[in-house]
């Protein structure tokens, strides 16, 4: 038994920890020996490297748990700046220990007092006219070598940090979003190899972000929380163990940089004419033009370590085709849907204006079309004139767009040796990715070809929206609406390791949340709806994101810190949906947002909004009474298990029809939610399933249901075993279906069903539901931390369907790698399943109408094979095998 990675707060060798009890964790090797379990662990932490010369922080002692998730520092109190040292021994059931290799974490500032920076800015306040962007610089002199440095800032609304005329690593679009009267995230660099003894030069470069909306071209909205400004301190070790800070304070200098506009909606504005060569390099020339800093105010928010992954260029595109719609007018076509922006290289005259607008579709005449997506939106290059050619990218702007319209420009081929010295050339021009630089854990295949494009667009949608926070469209309104993230929660986790981001969806609805308990829509809450629109801010199924997140943070990762942390928060926010409801019924929200009826997509039509709303409050309750038991608040795990009685009751008695035994409509919604979520009665279980399953077949298999109501259309049909049922359904081509959206050009998934043909947004997660059931449903596996196990339970269980022949998919859970692939030929009826089981989880796994005299394993019979731990046959129509397995891998086979 192999440990192979070590995990602070869930990352590996994180910088500028500022969590005062950190978390532990590590994950085990594959491996060919079977039912491998961790019997107990030892972590030992100590202040260097070299264990024999250290001096040991804490020590754990040995503890018989199969525990390797999420446990929790108990030593001495942790100090700033500091670096710790770690490893972990674990013992197997044979009583042998294995030791890990030594890993480090390091702390961030932890205290105010740690601060000695002063937030600095260009203006005091903000000037009537609109003034370029800051630059910000300061020289300093080192006399002795650099041993270590370290550079902690926050630049607001977002920064380029530059030493020596270099960017300081490739993260962007930093620090992340937040409520920065609440909150402001800091950031902490390695800059020990950009520094050297003698002169050096820092330069910070300042954006807007969403601290500062100006407007001026399209913008969702337009708000201040004060204009750019930013915080830096350099504290550099020397190899004789002095330091030097190096401290943001009236003593640098600013002047207007190049980024003469910049909007996070609108696009942005760069002339090269008004870059200052070698500003960010030491024995600057042009330091007389510039201005010192003026020392200003902080923000409200309080100074927090960035902990999400950060924001990178992950994928790099290049056009499939430029056309050219009209004289002078060129649109380049990178021929799919992404969030990010362009990347020019250019040669031309001084002085000359390249405009690129982005789009996501075209008009008729080939030109873009920004209907959908915010207009203007823009970004205007001006040259330089460097014979050379030149290179930009923005800094602080990004959208979603397929297509990029050029105007002032002549596209060239790359290879030409000569230009015509009047007209700008495009040398060449990039597409730019950006999401966040997760790891990606999980991945799906299968025989089918248009399930395979499902997942595709799929994951294009979930990481174009993949950010700081989890934003609803990369363009339009790159707004935190909260109910995709319990909603697609578990189809985004599946694919990307993304504790990080949901931890911080949980900080950032704590900051949103009102005194009464309420939780908005929208975390952040930028855009504050007025009482007209009161449905826009208050609605459970948005809401419910703070209690289920931190359930999935437990079910997913064995997170149990987050409940705690955020339990009264979570019971606040209960309570006034009890306050507010009218006998416990929920009249106002969204509802089943986007469901398909009629009208066009937006305001539900098939499901009354009180039934979802209300099933949903009955959802987050029954959550939460197990989360009050499971952290030992007895007496409020009672009441709350009465409320959810209660509202379960009320429902019932306000939404089911006993003549008809249907809820509400007899919506596919309406009858989906109370079948998953448990709100039906015994004896009607299966009359609703029935009558739900009926609809869809009435409907030629497909969906009426929305936002909301999609993935419980789809958990009652996988958790009934009616995958069938699913399966036909992801075939349609016709409206309203995945398959419509990929048949009519659609290259991520849109924000409504028939996105492509009716608008809207091109590049929305919110419908993408299906991803769930491909490795929930098709590979069949289901998993979840049990606290009271101290490790994973798996179950796999995948329903053979005829029309399908192989399905693979691969996660891996923080103990190791997961597997499942199965394979059938439904000519001669013989199947064969594949199975990893990671080292320290049990398994049951359910091979559905087997021949047991067939069942062979590793081409064995099953009762001959080693380390099956049991097996059983499930009483029933069907009789399932259950076979019980530890971890290792198996390859079964038999007859079905």
């Amino acid at each position: 038994m192999q440990v192979v990675e070590l995990f602070v707060e869930s990352k590996r060798r994180p910088l500028g920890i500022d969590v005062l009890q950190p978390a532990f964790g590590w994950s085990f090797a594959d491996s060919q020996v079977r039912l491998q379990m961790q019997t107990a662990y030892r972590i030992i932490v100590f202040d260097c490297e070299e264990f024999r010369r250290s001096e040991m922080i804490w020590d754990s002692g040995q503890r018989f748990s199969k525990k390797n998730v999420h446990i929790l520092y108990e030593g001495p109190p942790l100090q700033s700046r500091q670096r710790y040292y770690w490893k972990v021994q674990v013992w197997d059931t044979n009583g042998q220990m294995t030791e890990s290799p030594i890993s480090w974490w390091e702390m961030g500032l932890l205290h105010a007092a740690d601060w000695s920076a002063t937030w600095i800015a260009r203006f005091a306040e903000e000037p009537l006219e609109r003034p370029a962007l800051p630059l910000l610089r300061r020289e300093f002199h080192l006399n002795k070598p650099v041993t270590q440095a370290r550079a902690y800032i926050c630049g607001l609304g977002q920064f380029e940090l530059r030493l020596n005329g270099k960017k300081v690593g490739d993260n962007v679009l930093e620090p992340g979003w937040t409520n920065y009267d609440k909150t402001c995230l800091y950031c902490v660099y390695d800059v020990t190899e950009q520094l050297h003894e003698g002169g050096n030069a820092m330069g910070v470069m300042l954006g807007n972000g969403f601290f500062h909306v100006t407007g001026g071209r399209y913008s969702k909205f337009k708000h201040s929380f004060g204009t750019p400004r930013c915080l830096v301190q350099l504290e550099i070790t020397h190899t004789d163990g002095t330091q030097t800070q190096i401290l943001s304070d009236r003593h640098w200098d600013s002047a207007p940089g190049p980024i003469l506009f910049s909007c996070i909606y609108g696009g942005e504005d760069y002339d090269a004419n008004h870059l200052q060569a070698g500003w960010d390099l030491p024995s600057f020339t042009g330091r007389h033009a510039w201005q010192p800093a003026v020392e200003v105010q902080g923000p409200a928010g309080k100074l927090k370590s960035q902990a999400t992954s950060p924001l990178k260029v992950m994928e790099t595109s290049l056009p499939v085709q430029i056309t050219q719609p009209l004289p002078g007018v060129y649109v380049a076509d990178f021929g799919k849907n992404f969030s990010g922006w362009m990347n020019l290289r250019v040669q031309g005259p001084q002085g000359a204006k390249i405009t690129m607008s982005p789009a996501e579709l075209l008009k008729d005449n080939g030109t873009i079309n920004q209907k959908w997506t915010g207009s203007p939106t823009k970004f205007i290059y001006t040259m330089s004139g460097d014979a050379e050619g030149e290179t930009w990218s923005p800094r602080f702007s990004y959208t979603g767009f397929r297509y990029v319209q050029l105007e002032g420009i002549v596209p060239v081929d790359a290879d030409a040796t000569s230009f015509d010295s009047d007209v700008p050339v495009l040398i060449r021009l990039e597409g730019q990715m950006i999401y966040p630089d997760v790891n990606i854990c999980g991945n799906f295949v299968s025989s089918n070809t248009l399930l395979n494009r499902t997942h595709e667009i799929i994951n294009q949608a979930i990481r174009s929206n993949m950010k700081s926070i989890f934003t609803d469209c990369p363009h339009r309104e790159k707004l935190g609406w909260l109910e995709q993230i319990h909603l697609m929660g578990p189809s985004v986790a599946w694919n990307y390791d993304v504790e990080p981001l949901f931890i911080k969806t949980m900080e950032d609805i704590r900051d949103a949340q009102l005194p009464s308990g309420m939780v908005p829509t929208t975390a952040p809450e930028y855009v504050v709806f007025s009482d007209q629109w009161r449905c826009f801010r208050d609605s459970v199924s948005w809401g419910a994101t703070y209690i289920l997140t931190g359930w999935n943070l437990l079910q997913f990762y064995g997170n149990h810190g987050i409940l705690a942390e955020h339990y009264e928060g979570m019971k606040a926010y209960i309570d006034y949906l009890k306050e507010s409801s009218d006998q416990l019924i929920i009249h106002t929200g969204l509802g089943d947002w986007y469901d398909v009826g009629d009208n066009p997509p937006g305001f539900v039509q098939n499901t009354p909004v009180a039934h979802t709303e209300t099933a949903m409050f009955y959802h987050i309750v029954d959550v939460f009474a197990q989360i009050a038991k499971i952290l030992g608040f007895s007496d409020d795990a009672s009441h709350y298990e009465q409320l959810r009685d209660d509202i379960n009751s009320a429902f019932n008695q306000a939404f089911f029809d006993d003549k008809t035994q249907q809820y509400a409509t007899g919506s596919q919604s309406s009858q989906a939610m109370p079948l998953v979520l448990g709100l039906v009665h015994e004896p009607y279980k299966e009359t609703v399933l029935a009558g739900l399953i009926h609809d869809i077949t009435l409907r030629g298999y497909h969906t009426t249901a929305g936002d909301i109501g999609h993935r419980y259309v789809l958990l009652a049909l996988s958790q009934n075993g009616r995958s069938d049922i699913i399966y036909k359904m992801s075939q349609n081509t016709d409206h309203p279906s995945y398959g419509y959206q990929i048949e009519n050009g659609a290259t991520s998934l849109t924000e409504a069903w028939d996105g492509p043909t009716v608008g809207k947004s091109q590049n929305h997660f919110m419908l993408g539901h299906l991803e769930e059931w491909l490795y929930s449903g098709l590979a069949g596996i289901h998993y979840r931390y049990c606290p009271d196990f101290e490790s994973y339970k798996l179950s796999i269980r995948p329903p053979i369907l005829d029309d399908l022949n192989e399905v693979a998919a691969d996660y891996r859970l923080p103990s190791g790698k997961l597997r499942v692939a199965w394979r059938h030929n439904s000519d001669d009826r013989r199947l064969q399943l594949e199975i990893t089981i990671p080292t320290n989880c049990l398994a049951d796994v359910y091979l559905p109408s087997v021949s047991m005299e067939t069942l062979l394993e590793g081409g064995i019979p099953l009762k001959d094979a080693a380390a099956i731990q049991e097996v059983r046959l499930e009483v029933g129509e069907d009789g399932d095998a259950v076979i019980h397995l530890g971890s290792g891998s198996y390859l079964f086979e038999c007859d079905i």
